[in-house]
């Protein structure tokens, strides 16, 4: 799995649970914001360890760039989102379904750094 909103798009390490901080810089949000969504949306529950804090499974970070792209990408309201991943959920797996639209944005984000390149390079 790679991020796509990473400069580097670097692969994730798997592992079985991240921690708050690991997730930002996987993601590039705030803590404040990963926070502020499992109070907004129900299918965002990471577990938390035995010292309080928060550990996110690798289902949950495909769902919170799913998040990210519904809001920051499409321009999705916080409501619109919402009602998003539930038709997403009636459907199957949100975290399933993530992946296929985050590798079309992916690769629409690739195609034109391509462009870009390409416009650079062209005299």
């Amino acid at each position: 799995m790679t991020v796509p909103n990473d400069p580097g798009h670097r692969p994730v390490v798997p592992k079985a649970y991240y921690s708050i901080g690991e997730v930002c810089d996987l993601t590039g949000l705030k803590p404040h914001v990963l926070r502020y969504w499992e109070t907004q949306f129900r299918i965002l529950q990471p577990s938390k360890n035995q010292a309080g804090n928060r550990v996110y499974r690798p289902r949950e970070i495909k769902i919170i760039l799913l998040l990210q792209h519904l809001l920051h990408k499409e321009k999705f309201t916080v409501e619109g989102a919402r009602q998003r991943l539930e038709r997403l959920r009636r459907e199957g797996d949100p975290a399933d379904e993530a992946e296929g639209i985050l590798a079309s944005s992916f690769l629409d984000s690739l195609k034109n750094d391509l462009h870009e390149l390409r416009d650079i390079l062209t005299p």
